[in-house]
This record gives C-alpha cells, sequence and structure tokens, in this order.
C-alpha cells in the first residue's frame, strides 16, 4: 500500500482537529504539522479570540476538560439598543476555554496518536511543502490563498483587552452588546483566581474604524475597571470563505469555514471542519469535504449574511436602523427577551 503523507500548515485547533482525525481514520497516513511558533497552544496566538466555546448536539470527542476549562457558562445576556435577552444553556454546554491549555491538550492527544510535530517551522509558500495532500490551517488571512489569490469572503474587524482584577467579572455569564456602528461589544469571564475578563469589539466588515478608541470609550461609559494584561486583534473572517477546496489544498477553521457570521464564534467550526478534512482524506475522497462543510452550515451563513448586507446599507442612511434590524432577526430566531 502507498504511504500517504499529508502536510498541515498550523498547529492551532483546526489543524490539530485534522491531524487527529487523520490518524484516527487511518494509522498508516503520515500527517505533518507545520507550527511557526516554538511551542504547541503555549503561545502569542493561543489566546487570540474571546474563548468562549459552545458544545452543540452534533458534537462527539474532544470535549474540553480540566485545566481548559476556565469557566461553565449558563447564562447568555445579549443587548441590543437597550433590550435585553438572556438566554439560559439548559441543553448545550458553554465554556470559557483556557484556549492555550486546551490546544496543548488537543496537541499532545495528537502525538500519542502518531501525528508529527515540526515546532518554529513558519511556511511561507507551499512550494515547501511535498505531501500529497495540504490542509491550510493558517488562520485568517490564509498564507495559502493569499499566495495563490484566492482569498475572498466577507472578513471583519476585532479588538480585544484581557483585564485583571475586574469589577465586571460574573464567572457563569456572557454579554454581548450590539451596537448601531455595524458591530458589538462582549464581556467574557476568563480567569476566576485573577477575577479576569476578556473585553472586546468586532465589526462585521473592515470600515476602518479605531477599534481600541472604541473600546476605551465603551470600557469609560460602562465603567470597566481592571489592569489590562494582554491585547489582542485583527481580522475574522465572517462565514464561508470559499473555496473550501483548491486541487489538492482543502482549507480548514478561519481559512476555510471562517466563524459564525453574527457571532463571530469559530472554535466550533474551527474543531468540525478539522474533523470532517481529516475524515474524508483518510477515505480518499478530498472533494466530499467541501460538500459536508456545506450541507452543515450553509444555512447559518446564508440566513445571516442576508443579514449583513441591508446592515451596511443602513449604516450609511441611518445606523438606528441597524437596531431595528437586529432585534427584528433576533425575533425570529425566538430569543427569550426581558
Amino acid at each position: 500500500m502507498i504511504k500517504i503523507r499529508v502536510d498541515i500548515i498550523g498547529g492551532s485547533l483546526s489543524g490539530i482537529s485534522a491531524g487527529i482525525s487523520l490518524k484516527k481514520n487511518d494509522k498508516s497516513i503520515e500527517v505533518i504539522i507545520h507550527e511557526k511558533h516554538k511551542k504547541i497552544g503555549y503561545n502569542h496566538e493561543g489566546r487570540r479570540c474571546g474563548e468562549a466555546h459552545s458544545v452543540e448536539s452534533k458534537w462527539i470527542s474532544d470535549i474540553p476538560k480540566g485545566k481548559s476549562i476556565f469557566n461553565n457558562i449558563t447564562r447568555f445576556e445579549l443587548i441590543i439598543g437597550g433590550r435585553k435577552r438572556i438566554i439560559h444553556r439548559e441543553i448545550n454546554k458553554t465554556f470559557v476555554l483556557n484556549r492555550q491549555e486546551y490546544i496543548y491538550q488537543l496537541g499532545k492527544q495528537a502525538e500519542k496518536l502518531g501525528v508529527i510535530f515540526l515546532t518554529n517551522d513558519k511556511i511561507k509558500t507551499i512550494n515547501e511543502l511535498n505531501g500529497d495532500f495540504i490542509i491550510d490551517a493558517s488562520g485568517c488571512p490564509s498564507l495559502v490563498k493569499r499566495e495563490l489569490g484566492l482569498n475572498r469572503g466577507i472578513k471583519g474587524t476585532t479588538y480585544q483587552h484581557t483585564l485583571e482584577n475586574s469589577n465586571y467579572f460574573i464567572s457563569d455569564t456572557l454579554k454581548v452588546i450590539y451596537s448601531d456602528f455595524g458591530g458589538y461589544f462582549w464581556i467574557f469571564p476568563r480567569n476566576s483566581l485573577k477575577n479576569e475578563i476578556n473585553l472586546g469589539v468586532g465589526s462585521f466588515t473592515n470600515f476602518n474604524y479605531n477599534l481600541k478608541e472604541m473600546l476605551e470609550k465603551f470600557k469609560e461609559e460602562q465603567q470597566i475597571e481592571g489592569k489590562i494584561n494582554y491585547i489582542t486583534g485583527g481580522l475574522i473572517p465572517i462565514g464561508i470563505q470559499r473555496p473550501l477546496r483548491y486541487q489538492n489544498i482543502l482549507f480548514i477553521g478561519d481559512a476555510g469555514v471562517g466563524t459564525y457570521p453574527i457571532s463571530g464564534q469559530g472554535i466550533y467550526r474551527a474543531l468540525i471542519s478539522g474533523n470532517i478534512a481529516g475524515k474524508f482524506l483518510a477515505m480518499k475522497n478530498p472533494k466530499k469535504y467541501a460538500h459536508m462543510i456545506n450541507k452543515i452550515f450553509i444555512r447559518w451563513d446564508l440566513l445571516c449574511k442576508t443579514f449583513l448586507l441591508p446592515n451596511f446599507l443602513f449604516r450609511k442612511i441611518n445606523p438606528k436602523l441597524i437596531i431595528a434590524l437586529l432585534n427584528r432577526y433576533f425575533d425570529f430566531l425566538n430569543f427569550a427577551h426581558i
């Protein structure tokens, strides 16, 4: 039997998930993960998101446990134009992750299955790789898509502070506040030992806002206090970033499936896309990957992107219309409110 080699660009959630899936479905496949940082998980980009993660109903394995969980979330507050909606997580579990630890744990699991990690190995061009297949898990913007001129899809921007000893720390509650600028603010509880929160702002597209100034103004208005110990931000892929496959290359995580278009949640999408990519590559049926991703995510992508188009228009005409549209949208989704 001819041995197949798969090169994976990026040793974060989606890349490691793909490596685990490949080995679970076919132990004979040689899987090499190329990670630009020296360590898996515990590197600067290991914390590069809000860190909230929902274990959805289709979830099968790799549920966070132990030190990879900072807080179990049971309450979600959604505020739109002064109207508050409260969701109690009674069915699906939601966590705020210690994302670095979670990535580290998945990495150890992958190593036990025989996945090879090449750390401090920054891939600059796909010409450096000679695998039978390449999985691009390099994030947003995708390294491969930039090189090949395939960098399409809607992209937004984010900016986040981590504050310790914060007066806004509530261990079981996520808060998201939508605004008429065409984006939202979030307050997520992080490390309870430090009363830490992740406080951020995101825009549905790149309107050249000064997000740093916007976040500082929001902190002042809400009287949010705490010492900044970490700052992150950057581009965020809004929904599926086509193409999902190009020749012998599959795009996963932020490089392929992106984030949930309205909330920016990307962890579940990263993990499930890696799992599916690994499964169908092991079955020697890479074309099925894009089909399955569309089957799972296309409904929400079409629904949310249909919402985003008038959102962009209303921003120019009358920003208050954005709030009205958001409330109608969440009424349609039957979100409870008070």
